[in-house]
């Protein structure tokens, strides 16, 4: 998406100060059912996540994937196709309309880019238009969240061909992806094996980025609190970036797992990066852990949540995101190749933060994680934030631990460790993969 002005409700005939963001009353983390909640409630409609020996009145096997991650794969009754289908809907969490349906769209693309799959064949738009607009904020904010959704589908390829739009207290707006495939267009999320390495394709830090942008607004306690580590100019610059990164598309990475064998996948949203991880950790074959070492996080807001007292729980993993990275499982030999490569076709880095081991299929980030801090150019490009000038260590650059029995990643006669940052950590080859 092209860097885009800042949403004027003034020169929309709106009042200078309408916020899109005070129509709702929750939102991140607070609009989630507590995950274990969920899981006991979804358990009335199904008794187990995968039944793999699905089959077709010709034999053909084809794999099954119900409730418990991002999209369901039904198969069909005609041979060899399944139905590859999710749903999502969210409350507005930034105040400019049409990049909010741009987000919206994307996170419901999302789940089918989770799977691997590319090519949606259909979208459904969900839209709850709320009560408490007036007719002109209705029919100036409607259309161009409307409009910000179709555009995001144009982008992904689809079109949206039905829905259902409400009246409701709160605004909120979503929809269902939908695609028919061939058994090799998707890639089943229980791979994963030892030595495996995780990589995500996107920065952590939008509920963090939301949040202090609507203190900077308000000007109360929670920006006085955060205003002595962070400049409004650097507010105003993560919530411009988590705007960008949450409505660009994971087709890109979706298409890359392919060419490079990814063994499982799914997308970071509101359980936070360690919540999901364990999620796709629970759905492996064999017994194995995930381990997340690096947490690339939007500029500054590592410090912002450290000096909330870790209030959004970034460092921890916990934080809600929203439309964010795919967390990928790679053979280790490939990891490397796949950033590389989607930095080329896209021009955005993309990073590895962790391994898969032997363990009972769990996730857990160590107990000091590498902050990796990120950045969106003029040019639109996502990338590491670069080291500082020699004798200013304002920020870090990220390097590897020292070596361990963790395992190593080869990749043009360059070996990037990963290794468990309970240890004092030592200069090492840069992590990230530029």
């Amino acid at each position: 998406m092209a860097l885009r002005p800042k949403f004027n409700p003034a020169a929309e005939g709106l009042s200078s100060n309408f916020q899109l963001t005070k129509y709702s009353g929750l939102h991140g983390a607070a609009c989630k059912i507590p995950n274990n909640v969920l899981k006991s409630f979804l358990s009335e409609l199904q008794s187990s996540d995968f039944r793999p020996d699905d089959y077709l009145g010709s034999g053909y096997v084809l794999p099954r994937l119900g409730i418990g991650l991002d999209s369901c794969v039904i198969p069909l009754r005609f041979d060899g196709l399944s139905l590859v289908q999710t749903t999502d809907f969210f409350y507005p969490l930034v105040d400019d309309p049409y990049v909010m349906g741009k987000i919206a769209c994307a996170n419901v693309l999302s789940d089918l880019y989770a799977m691997g799959v590319t090519e949606c064949d259909n979208m459904l738009m969900l839209l709850g238009v709320s009560s408490k607009f007036t007719e002109k904020e209705r029919d100036v904010i409607i259309p161009q969240m409307i409009s910000g959704f179709k555009q995001a589908a144009i982008e992904a390829g689809t079109s949206i061909n039905g829905g259902q739009t409400v009246l409701n207290p709160w605004c909120l707006i979503g929809g269902v992806a939908t695609a028919v495939c061939q058994n090799s267009e998707f890639i089943m999320p229980n791979a994963a094996e030892p030595g495996d390495v995780l990589v995500l394709t996107k920065p952590l830090g939008t509920q963090v980025a939301c949040n202090a942008h609507q203190w900077l607004e308000q000007r109360k306690d929670k920006w006085h609190k955060i205003k002595a580590i962070v400049s409004e100019e650097e507010v105003e610059k993560a919530y411009h970036d988590a705007m960008l990164s949450m409505a660009r598309l994971n087709r890109t990475a979706a298409h890359l797992m392919h060419q490079f064998q990814c063994h499982g996948a799914t997308d970071v949203t509101g359980f936070g990066i360690l919540g999901h991880a364990d999620n796709l950790a629970k759905q492996q074959l064999q017994e194995v852990s995930f381990v997340i070492h690096n947490l690339p996080c939007i500029n500054k807001m590592a410090a912002i949540t450290k000096a909330c007292t870790n209030l959004f729980g970034l460092l921890q993993g916990t934080s809600a995101e929203t439309s964010g990275g795919l967390l990928i499982c790679l053979p280790r030999e490939q990891a490397a190749k796949y950033c590389s490569e989607i930095k080329k076709v896209e021009g955005h880095h993309a990073w590895i933060i962790g391994v898969v081991e032997k363990g009972p299929k769990v996730a857990r980030i160590i107990d000091k994680p590498r902050v990796i801090e990120v950045e969106t150019t003029d040019e639109g490009c996502v990338q590491t934030v670069p080291a500082p000038a020699a004798g200013n260590p304002a920020v870090a650059k990220p390097v590897c631990p020292p070596p361990s029995k963790m395992p190593k990643l080869i990749h043009d006669g360059v070996t990037d460790e990963v290794d468990d940052r309970s240890q004092q950590p030592s200069p090492g080859p840069q992590f990230s993969n530029q």
